[in-house]
């Protein structure tokens, strides 16, 4: 007796027909104009140079889940898609008339992703949330938010370096917004910069953890959780070393090559800490799994 084999489900790719390409054609009209002016004005920053980076591995990895994904794609509901895309199109276009970036990108974002909902469904939407999330670390942010949000951490981050650094004997101290450290002085906002590139720690964090960690929820939530702990502890060497080498090296050279540097620093510190948090909840993980089975 013969059996008929199970035809294979059509993947994504295959599954594309005239009317996807002339949806992706109108997406490619509001996506790119937008993106060109995100890639003028805020990745040539230090606070948006990780754009680029997001960009080209956030698009690697949709590509690579929605390749692998097992949702069914099932266009979804066209009456809440639509109430969903008119009014992201509509803030779209008013901050597009006057030039607030931030907003723009923000509700561009939000209607590609009602876009995709009408193309794709909820359900498979749902199975690539993390590209999703992930590939909007890639637009600017409202500064307003990411001053108030950094500003009492810079402040704190400058008072711990200097508690720490005349309890060693430094002759250091601190007023206001600034640093006397011997005959030198070195601003609060310069020494904490490295802060503005919290966004590029926590993305570069995130990635890692969703790809060692993809299939455990918990592991990839302990290291989304210790973004934060973790920027400002990266941030926190940073400043001290500045303050070192502005005491031991003057500051022409705190300013040139070694600040720089001491970027560098704050980067490997951070991926360090997140290899060191991960291998820990790893084994803490096993041993506890290995004593309940016991």
């Amino acid at each position: 007796m013969l059996l008929a084999k199970a035809q294979p489900q059509a993947s994504f790719v295959r599954s594309i027909g005239l009317a996807d390409l002339v949806l992706i054609a109108g997406v490619g009209i509001i996506l790119l104009p937008t993106m060109i002016q995100v890639a003028r004005f805020n990745w040539t920053t230090e606070q948006g140079g990780h754009g680029p980076i997001v960009l080209a591995t956030g698009a690697w990895l949709l590509w690579r889940e929605l390749r692998s994904s097992q949702a069914d794609r099932r266009p979804g509901n066209l009456l809440f898609g639509t109430m969903l895309i008119v009014p992201f199109l509509a803030v779209y276009g008013l901050a597009r008339v006057t030039g607030i970036l931030e907003i723009e990108a923000i509700a561009m974002y939000s209607a590609l992703i009602s876009g995709l909902y009408l193309l794709l469904g909820g359900k498979l939407l749902r199975s690539i949330w993390f590209p999703l999330m992930y590939l909007a670390l890639a637009l600017p942010p409202p500064d307003s938010v990411v001053a108030a949000i950094t500003q009492p951490i810079k402040i704190a981050i400058s008072q711990w370096a200097v508690s720490l650094l005349h309890a060693l004997g430094y002759p250091i101290a601190s007023s206001g917004v600034t640093i006397q450290i011997a005959q030198f002085e070195l601003l609060v906002a310069a020494a904490c910069a490295g802060l503005n590139s919290i966004i590029s720690l926590g993305a570069i964090c995130l990635f890692y953890g969703y790809l060692r960690h993809r299939s455990n929820f918990l592991s990839f939530a302990v290291i989304a959780l210790s973004v934060i702990p973790i920027a400002v502890f990266s941030n926190f060497v940073r400043v001290i070393i500045l303050i070192l080498i502005t005491y031991y090296m003057g500051e022409s050279a705190a300013q040139g090559f070694l600040h720089d540097f001491a970027g560098l620093t704050m980067f490997a510190v951070a991926l360090v800490t997140v290899f060191v948090i991960d291998s820990i909840f790893t084994r803490v993980l096993h041993l506890r799994t290995g004593r309940s089975a016991q």
